[in-house]
């Protein structure tokens, strides 16, 4: 007999969870340098946190957490949020993955936010968040029981590369649309079936930033993934995680926009797109069993639908590379100078950020620095706390190509551009980031040996 794995997946258990996160209006919202505001006026779709947790027999669970948040402004707080999840749950710290889908029109994420943000009311939600996250990963572990995970890979044209050369100043780079460059349009799914073959979830991993909405929009919303999430369960009666991949220089073409509307139409376009694929995972069936030939018009070749026996592997680690920062960063005591001689404005939250970023990697010359793998059966995940570009997700989906790649996964340190950006015009992502040429090069060198290790191992 002849048999093919069509779907590689994983035979498991899995539990899930769903939980609201919308902030209240007195929360600061401001995460554009071109607004003064400040609030948002209502909300366009709720916030949602979603946890994900899987089991190989007895081991200590793996935990995926998926939040509805922009970016983390301080090391400080994302590690808190993290450490204080394993300490409730009782996971080693590879086990656990905070990952935010990234949308710009979300809470600020900052301990020590602005005097003009409310602090007390962003310290407050923060507190709220924490307690909210521990509950819902807790029940996500109470919900375990025995499942098939199937991947499937395919493509959406939402996204487009983001990097134009300035048509007035050769000598800088605008964040928005490039006609002319292609964009890497891999999307990567996944569903998770118990053993009356009923949807229990769905993963949809895709790279594109989520800025569809900006400085005119005065709503929460989690932009296009709140769509994509909407018609995705309606369709598989299932929660739906949003995992933001590598999408450094990958956004909607048309975006900075006031418009919720066109935030729920890119929705759609993701969410038809990922249901295209995810319909094609036959509920519990990987493989493709060959029948034998039928002499007709033509002699056709009969292959049917079957269960196979999926992998029951599940590992993690989470191993450390040392990134060199770039040598004219300037120190904290340089960036608070420049802040006491700024008036408010883009400038001035430009500083912010740098200053942020400054405090999570230190006065030195470089930053130690973790990235999470997991082995899942027949596929994997790696998850970064960076803005890489595509090219890391690209890279590693040579060795497993049903690869969950996330950006911003505990934590949201700076971008990792390519090398030779560094060489070029100035360009956003390489003056915002504190670590030096090749560090992007790095991490995949690191998550291709972890990835490795784990292939080995099963």
């Amino acid at each position: 007999m002849i048999r093919h794995t069509r779907f590689p997946g994983l035979r498991a258990r899995f539990g899930v969870s769903r939980w609201d996160i919308t902030p209240g209006l007195e929360v600061g919202v401001k995460n554009w340098g071109a607004t003064d505001r400040w609030f948002a006026r209502g909300v366009h779709r709720p916030l949602t946190g979603t946890a994900l947790a899987i089991a190989e027999n007895s081991d200590l669970p793996l935990v995926l957490i998926s939040l509805d948040l922009g970016w983390w402004r301080a090391r400080a707080d994302a590690d808190h949020l993290r450490l204080a999840l394993c300490d409730a749950l009782g996971l080693p710290e590879e086990n656990l993955i905070v990952h935010l889908t990234h949308t710009h029109a979300a809470p600020l994420l900052d301990s020590e936010p602005p005097p003009e943000s409310n602090p007390e009311g962003t310290i407050a939600y923060l507190e709220t968040l924490r307690e909210a996250c521990i509950a819902g990963a807790r029940a996500s572990l109470d919900d375990l029981q025995e499942s098939t995970l199937l991947f499937h890979t395919g493509s959406c044209g939402l996204a487009t590369y983001r990097d134009l050369p300035d048509p007035g100043d050769p000598q800088r780079v605008l964040t928005g649309w490039h006609p002319d460059e292609p964009a890497d349009d891999t999307l990567v799914v996944a569903r998770i079936f118990d053993d009356e073959n009923r949807t229990r979830a769905s993963l949809v991993n895709y790279a594109c930033h989520p800025t569809t909405l900006a400085w005119e929009n005065d709503l929460v919303s989690p932009d296009f993934p709140g769509a994509m999430r909407e018609l995705v369960e309606e369709s598989t009666n299932a929660p739906c995680l949003y995992l933001q991949g590598a999408s450094g220089e990958l956004a909607p073409a048309e975006q900075y926009l006031g418009d919720t509307a066109a935030a729920d139409r890119h929705g759609r376009v993701l969410g038809h797109a990922a249901m295209s694929f995810l319909e094609m995972l036959t509920p519990g069936k990987s493989d493709m069993v060959f029948d034998g030939a039928l002499e007709s018009g033509a002699p056709l070749a009969l292959w049917s639908a079957a269960s196979g026996e999926l992998p029951q592997t599940v590992s993690s680690s989470a191993p450390t590379v040392a990134l060199p920062l770039k040598p004219d960063l300037p120190s904290l005591a340089e960036i608070r100078a420049q802040m006491a001689e700024t008036p408010a404005g883009f400038a001035y939250e430009r500083l912010v950020r740098q200053l942020r970023v400054r405090e999570s990697v230190g006065d030195g010359t470089v930053s130690a620095e973790r990235i999470w793998s997991w082995k899942l059966g027949g596929g994997g995940l790696v998850g970064v706390p960076f803005e890489a570009y595509s090219i890391l997700q690209q890279e590693l989906r040579e060795l497993c190509p049903h690869l969950l790649v996330l950006n911003l996964a505990n934590g949201n340190h700076g971008y990792l551009p390519p090398a030779p950006l560094y060489r070029g015009p100035s360009l956003y992502t390489v003056w915002q980031t504190p670590y030096a040429e090749g560090s992007l090069e790095a991490v995949i060198d690191l998550a291709r040996e972890a990835m490795n290790q784990a292939l080995i191992q099963s």
